[in-house]
């Protein structure tokens, strides 16, 4: 699901080069509204251990440049986005910046170079599965992308709410995990199948259906953007399901390195606590995608 949702995204241009993480980044904090913050996927109770890291030569990052607003080339040819603001985060955190780089490859490059030792993690939005479990170590989920509704607002009317779609037609992606996850929470709703995003943003768009069901972050982006015209706004409410949706956005590294996985689970616990994973959210969705 993940994978799917990259390749709608996709910048296109070859780019391989690396970032060396070594300067402190600073940005301004943005106020943050409840209802907008990350959600939290951390106990503040929980503890833990940090692992012994002074043995550790250098820690790698390997990610992408076609998964904005995650990583991204910027204007300046810089590779920027929100994992790369978290790897500083998580580097900063355990007190290694002097170790930590990322590194940009392909995504078909991502497994075998981790495999290879060319890095020793990776974060680029890579769909956790049985089989990758089988193959490779995970961290705990940093971030989940949940499911939303939009909503052609002269067709819904004032009532803004899920409510109030009832009798009208839903949109979805036929054959898509959304399409299943709209008909399994909601059977009750009249759901209609396009063959493609496009095709179903136009409908919502002309008003042929009343809303939409399908990826929150990318409803986000559209609803607030010039292709919608501000026909549409997303209704209250962010949908996850494992089943459907996947465990979330998660570091992998190598199934033997265990004080690594520890480690990068210690320095997202500590961001989590502390607000500034939070904070990194804020800095690329300021409208929310909950």
């Amino acid at each position: 699901m993940i994978r799917a949702f990259r390749a709608s995204l996709k910048f296109y241009g070859a780019f391989a080069f690396c970032v060396f993480l070594v300067v402190p980044f600073a940005a301004p904090s943005r106020a943050a509204n409840g209802v907008h913050d990350l959600p939290l996927l951390f106990d503040a109770r929980e503890r833990i251990a940090r692992p012994d890291l002074s043995g550790l030569a250098r820690l790698r990052f390997l990610t992408t440049v076609d998964f904005p607003p995650f990583n991204f080339v910027d204007q300046s040819g810089r590779l920027a986005g929100f994992h790369v603001d978290l790897v500083r985060e998580i580097c900063r955190e355990l007190e290694i910046e002097a170790k930590c780089q990322i590194q940009a490859v392909t995504f078909p490059e991502l497994q075998p170079a981790l495999v290879d030792g060319q890095g020793e993690a990776v974060i680029a939005g890579i769909g956790i599965s049985t089989e990758l479990r089988q193959r490779f170590a995970f961290s705990r989920a940093f971030m989940k992308l949940p499911a939303r509704f939009a909503a052609n607002r002269q067709a819904i009317g004032r009532d803004v709410s899920v409510a109030a779609l009832a009798a009208k037609p839903v949109g979805a992606v036929a054959g898509t995990t959304h399409e299943a996850m709209l008909k399994a929470f909601f059977p009750k709703l009249q759901t209609q199948s396009f063959p493609t995003r496009e095709a179903m943003l136009a409908a919502l768009k002309q008003g042929a259906v009343a809303a939409v069901f399908s990826d929150g972050m990318q409803l986000s982006f559209w609803t607030a953007g010039s292709d919608a015209a501000n026909c549409c706004a997303l209704i209250d409410g962010a949908y996850f399901s494992q089943r459907f949706l996947g465990e979330g956005l998660a570091i992998m590294n190598r199934k033997g390195d265990s004080a690594l996985t520890q480690a990068i689970d210690h320095a997202l616990l500590e961001l989590s606590r502390k607000g500034r994973l939070n904070e990194i959210y804020l800095r690329y969705f300021p409208d929310s995608i909950y």
